[in-house]
């Protein structure tokens, strides 16, 4: 459903762009010849946008927890999963994921300068130091609530309209007052039948309000496209440094 709203946002906004395009000067070549009907265009451009802005999110509910993320978050309305095929061991991964510094995620300083609009602001996620490991910068807003070295490191944070958010792994459980939500990541690696692994990164959202859930469902929307890219990216990065340290040639013992 989230994926379908999405699409919608970004088909609608493309309609609603070529309908203002067609009322500067009509695009002949996608049969919109007056200008009247390049404005009727761009409404029903506004009119998709708007049905993928409000399309209802419902729940996802896991039936059997497999993995830590399933533990703390068996309900959620907001999420996506990626993963790639690793041909190095869990070690390496491992130490690969703690290692990534966002320069290596290619995306991740374009994307990210886009998200804070291209304003200056104090180092953290959006902003990242350099050379600076990416999971470092991360705990700055986000609490590990699970560490198993070689299979799964779980993160989550929270989200208050007003007051601060306690980020101890306590802080996170209490909040479940009005209105909040709740955010969770995790990087999973699982053993494959070909000598490698499988790296798996999932997100997902819980909202505790109705009122929290629409608004956040626009929000998600808009953002999934660069979210999925980041994600996509920075398993990409994680790949190419453990399969480098696979490829390496061992130190004489």
């Amino acid at each position: 459903m989230n994926l379908l709203g999405s699409g919608l946002v970004y088909a609608g906004l493309s309609i609603a762009l070529a309908g203002v395009a067609s009322v500067v000067k009509p695009l002949r070549f996608l049969r919109v010849r007056t200008r009247s009907r390049g404005a009727l265009v761009f409404f029903l451009g506004l009119a998709v946008t708007t049905a993928g802005l409000l399309l209802p999110a419902g729940d996802t509910r896991i039936d059997a927890a497999r993995s830590r993320i399933d533990e703390y978050t068996p309900v959620y309305q907001f999420g996506e999963m990626h993963r790639t095929q690793v041909a190095a061991s869990r070690e390496q991964i491992d130490a690969a994921l703690r290692q990534v510094t966002p320069e290596e995620i290619r995306v991740y300083p374009a994307l990210t300068w886009l998200r804070r609009l291209g304003r200056p602001s104090g180092p953290g996620i959006l902003n990242p130091p350099p050379g600076k490991p990416i999971l470092d910068i991360f705990r700055h807003d986000f609490v590990v609530l699970s560490d198993e070295p070689g299979r799964e490191l779980l993160m989550g944070a929270g989200k208050v309209l007003k007051g601060k958010v306690d980020l101890s792994l306590a802080g996170y459980h209490a909040l479940d007052g009005p209105p909040a939500m709740r955010l969770v990541f995790n990087f999973r690696i699982d053993e494959c039948g070909t000598g490698g692994c499988t790296l798996t990164t999932e997100t997902r959202v819980i909202t505790v309000t109705p009122a929290v859930r629409r608004a956040f469902a626009g929000y998600w929307r808009v953002i999934y496209p660069g979210s999925a890219l980041i994600r996509r990216s920075w398993l990409a990065a994680i790949k190419r440094r453990a399969e480098r340290a696979a490829q390496a040639p061992s130190a004489p013992s």
